[in-house]
């Protein structure tokens, strides 16, 4: 009988052994799906697999407090001051601000990124950072890098194809220095040029926005965003910010940037939302949501609050399939409870916030309103899975390094020429009494005002910093010298102020300009911007052109006040914000290239004229929307 009992009953010591081999099974089966086992079969970093596969898997394995710091983005400034933070609270995102980390080579650029993604991977789950800068006419924040016309310029050549280009080579040129991701285009519909922001525009008609959209779209993302001349494209600023009213900002000294846009939804739709739907279409990767506010009857309400605007309009609506970032503390604006604006940005659908410097109150703020219920895991996992896509789609998990072999063609003659051809092209002709231009070349041509010779005036905002500067960083060359360059055989005489004797001068080119500014520090009124021809080159004009015949050349970023002036003016040209390349102001001058541009903004008689849109009642400017002489 005892021969037939089983094994374990009469050797104790087996079932013991067996029971000892299922518990070390259960225990290694138990192990192996722990999150970041590197055990487990890590399906985020197969290459091979689909995106949102990978997605899915990285996503399950995140702790909460890895997916909140993913969706944090914060400034260099602020993480230089805390090192060890991007690894200990795994932030998944830096950005250098208008005037931050300057840096003199693509090189440089790309060993102070690098340095941060190394901190970045090394967290439990090693997920790479993303890098934003606003190269929004250009890698301005490199010296070296090409500076092509501001939108507003663009818009006046009536050609998205040349745009296109225009955002590759700037893609090109921001990638190579190690940045991913650029907060550009701006598809805003400028409808007040009293408005700083008015260049970042391509003009006061939708249909330019909507035409240019996907070609810059296509530009700077390119077929392939893991190829080294592709950056991830953001649309901004979603949405109605060029149509704020005079006086409704709220922020500090400005008047119509961060204000209230009024109208109808079919308004703001037919107007300020079909450039955002094209951008979509086109693919873009990200959206950038404006500070302003929009009132569709029911009172104003933060666009970075607005639930109905973001997750209903742009997500469920158009389809967008990118991440929404904030804008520059934007979310702050919603409320003065913080914690009320932190869980109404992400609860209205905001992915991603720029913080910028007080990252570590935002991750506690939005841990402890997951923790309480009032976000959902939900609306952080779809946040974080739009964030992860699009860093996936960068190929950042393959190669989270810079790749400087390109940094030989920065401002290259060939990108050069691609900038000069798109500020030919942005020239509009306004007047030009008795065929005085094209000249000839071989004229003595009398030189003056304050923007023939300023490289940073004709940069604009924008430029080396997020105000720009007279004195420019980048490099470039000025009017005068392209007016040297393309008519050698002139003999030129210069003179900023006119206090030099005019001579024996065959005819005058006066250049007056604007200083550069950007945002609501250049809402006109707010500040020195206010659209009116300086008393400096005021006197210029009077000096040069009622002694002989003249030439009056606006650099600005908008129409400014110019009709008081033109009574002895024979030719006048917008050459709005035209870049690095001022040979491209002097090509049409001097009949290389055609004046073929035509306004994209009506201009008013006067300032006060504004808000001047074609159809409004009234309509009276001094020239309309779409005029332009052609030679």
């Amino acid at each position: 009988m005892g021969a037939s009992l089983p094994a374990f009953v009469r050797r104790p010591e087996i079932l013991w052994s067996a029971l000892a081999v299922a518990i070390a099974a259960a225990v290694v089966t138990v192990f192996l799906v722990v999150p970041g086992n590197s055990a487990d079969a890590q399906v985020y970093r197969d290459p091979e697999a689909p995106i949102a596969e990978r997605v899915e898997d990285l996503v399950g394995r995140m702790t909460i407090e890895e997916k909140v710091g993913q969706m944090t983005q914060a400034v260099v400034g602020a993480v230089d001051a805390y090192p060890g933070d991007i690894t200990d609270l795994g932030i998944g995102s830096l950005l250098s601000g208008g005037s931050d980390a300057l840096h003199d080579t693509p090189e440089a650029w790309a060993e102070m990124i690098d340095g941060y993604q190394r901190d970045a991977l090394d967290t439990r789950l090693g997920i790479p950072l993303v890098y934003g800068i606003d190269a929004v006419h250009g890698n301005t924040a490199l010296p070296g890098a090409v500076v092509f016309p501001h939108n507003i310029g663009l818009g006046a050549a009536h050609d998205p194809e040349l745009a296109g280009r225009a955002a590759a080579i700037t893609a090109e040129e921001t990638r190579v220095a190690g940045v991913h991701w650029n907060f550009a285009p701006c598809v805003c519909v400028a409808r007040d040029s009293r408005w700083g922001r008015t260049y970042e525009s391509y003009g006061e008609d939708p249909g330019l926005a909507v035409e240019y959209a996907p070609s810059v779209v296509q530009g700077y993302q390119g077929d392939d965003l893991t190829a080294n001349t592709s950056v991830l494209a953001t649309a901004k600023h979603y949405v109605g910010d060029g149509g704020t009213e005079y006086g409704t900002s709220t922020t500090e000294d400005y008047l119509l940037d961060q204000g209230v846009v009024t109208l109808t939804e079919a308004e703001l739709r037919s107007i300020h939302l079909a450039p955002f739907r094209t951008a979509v279409d086109a693919g873009v990767g990200s959206v950038m949501v404006s500070f302003s506010s929009v009132d569709l009857g029911y009172g104003p309400l933060k666009t970075h609050g607005d639930e109905y605007l973001i997750s209903g309009v742009l997500k469920g609506e158009l389809g967008f399939d990118g991440f929404v970032v904030s804008d520059w503390q934007g979310v702050d604006q919603i409320s003065e409870d913080y914690a009320e604006s932190v869980r109404t940005a992400i609860n209205a659908g905001i992915d991603m916030v720029m913080v910028p410097f007080e990252y570590r109150t935002f991750i506690s703020t939005l841990l402890a309103e997951v923790e309480a219920g009032r976000v959902s895991e939900s609306r952080i996992d779809d946040a974080v899975s739009r964030i992860l896509t699009q860093k996936f789609a960068l190929g950042l998990f393959e190669q989270p390094y810079a790749d400087t072999s390109g940094a030989a063609d920065v401002g290259s003659d060939e990108h050069r020429a691609v900038a000069r051809e798109a500020a030919a092209a942005s020239q509009v002709l306004l007047r030009n009494e008795d065929d005085l231009l094209p000249l000839a070349g071989d004229e003595s041509i009398y030189v003056a005002g304050s923007g023939a010779d300023s490289l940073g005036r004709q940069l604009g905002g924008w430029s080396g910093s997020w105000q720009g500067s007279v004195e420019a960083v980048n490099e470039g060359t000025s009017i005068l010298a392209g007016l040297e360059q393309v008519a050698p055989g002139a003999a030129i005489t210069y003179s900023e102020d006119a206090s030099e004797p005019i001579g024996d001068a065959d005819v005058g080119i006066v250049v007056v300009a604007e200083d550069p500014y950007a945002e609501g520090l250049g809402d006109a009124g707010a500040g020195e911007h206010d659209m009116l021809v300086s008393d400096e080159d005021a006197a210029a004009i009077e000096a040069v052109c009622g002694e002989i015949d003249c030439v009056v050349i606006v650099v600005s970023g908008r129409p400014i006040e110019i009709e008081p002036h033109l009574d002895d003016v024979d030719a006048l040209v917008a050459a709005w914000l035209p870049g690095s390349e001022g040979a491209g102001v002097a090509d049409p001058l001097f009949g290389e290239t055609p004046y073929d541009g035509r306004l994209p903004v009506s201009w008013p008689r006067l300032v006060d004229d504004e808000p001047l849109n074609v159809g409004d009642d009234g309509y009276d400017p001094l020239y309309p929307l779409g005029y332009g002489l052609q030679t």
